[in-house]
C-alpha cells in the first residue's frame, strides 16, 4: 500500500471525523477551452464586449486544499460507466459517500436504501447538486458491468457515481473514513456500516454508523455543508 498524505491523516484523527446565441461562431459565455480564447476574442465584435470579456478572461486558479481534504488523493477510479476519475473531481458540491460491494446479500443494500431515503429529505434544490458516491472494496469482481447492474437493480438515476479502484486505493480510502471490511471464505465482505457526508472542500463533516433509522440528521449535515 502506498503511504498516506501525513498532514491528511493527522488531519482527520484530530478532526474526529452574455447568451451563447449571439456570440461569434467558437464563442461562449462561459470561459471556453484555452485553444478557442484566442479565435474567440479576435472575433467578438464590439457591441458584444461584455460578454466577449467574460469568455476570454482566464479562469482563477483553485484554492489550494485544506489538510482536511480527501481530494488530496492521487488515487485513480474507474465508474460504472467505465470512465476513470479522481475524487478531486468532486469538489465545489456536498458529497455523500459510502463503501460496498455489489455482491453483497443484505448491508449494502439497506445502506444505500438508507441513502435513498436521506437523499429524498433534501430540497430539490440541494438535492440536485449533492453527489451520492459508492465506492465498492470488492477489487476482484466489481468491474464497471457489476457496477452497472447494482445500479439498475438499487435504482440509482442522475446524481450517483459508483466507483472501483486497486487494492491500495481501496485500502487508503477505507482507512482514512474510517471503514473496516474483511473478505471471508464464501467471498462476502463483514464490514462498517457507514456513509459520511463531505462539505465541498472533500472534509467530513458528519458520519452516519448503523443501518435502518432516523437519516434527518444526516440530512441537516448536508445542508450545513452546503452553505
Amino acid at each position: 500500500m502506498k503511504p498516506i498524505f501525513p498532514r491528511l491523516l493527522f488531519a482527520l484523527t484530530l478532526a474526529g471525523a452574455g447568451r451563447a446565441a449571439e456570440l461569434p461562431a467558437g464563442c461562449c459565455a462561459a470561459p471556453p477551452p484555452v485553444e478557442n480564447r484566442a479565435s474567440c476574442c479576435a472575433t467578438a465584435p464590439a457591441v458584444l464586449e461584455k460578454s466577449a470579456a467574460s469568455c476570454c478572461k482566464e479562469e482563477p486558479p483553485a484554492a489550494p486544499l485544506t489538510a482536511r481534504s480527501l481530494y488530496q488523493l492521487e488515487a485513480e477510479w474507474t465508474s460504472d460507466a467505465g470512465k476513470t476519475v479522481k475524487l478531486g473531481t468532486l469538489r465545489g458540491r456536498p458529497v455523500v459517500i459510502a463503501m460496498f460491494f455489489a455482491s453483497c446479500e443484505y448491508a449494502c443494500p439497506v445502506l444505500t436504501s438508507d441513502m435513498q431515503r436521506m437523499r429524498e429529505l433534501l430540497p430539490e434544490e440541494l438535492r440536485a447538486r449533492t453527489e451520492f458516491v459508492l465506492v465498492s472494496f470488492d477489487v476482484a469482481r466489481d468491474t464497471p458491468a457489476m457496477l452497472q447492474g447494482y445500479r439498475e437493480r438499487a435504482m440509482l438515476g442522475d446524481g450517483w457515481t459508483l466507483l472501483r479502484g486497486d487494492t491500495n486505493a481501496v485500502q487508503e480510502l477505507a482507512m482514512l473514513l474510517g471503514v473496516k471490511y474483511k473478505q471471508d471464505a464464501r467471498g462476502q465482505f463483514s464490514h462498517s456500516n457507514l456513509f459520511t457526508i463531505l462539505n465541498p472542500e472533500g472534509e467530513i463533516v458528519h458520519q452516519r454508523p448503523g443501518l435502518l433509522g432516523d437519516v434527518s440528521e444526516a440530512a441537516r449535515a448536508v445542508a450545513l455543508a452546503a452553505r
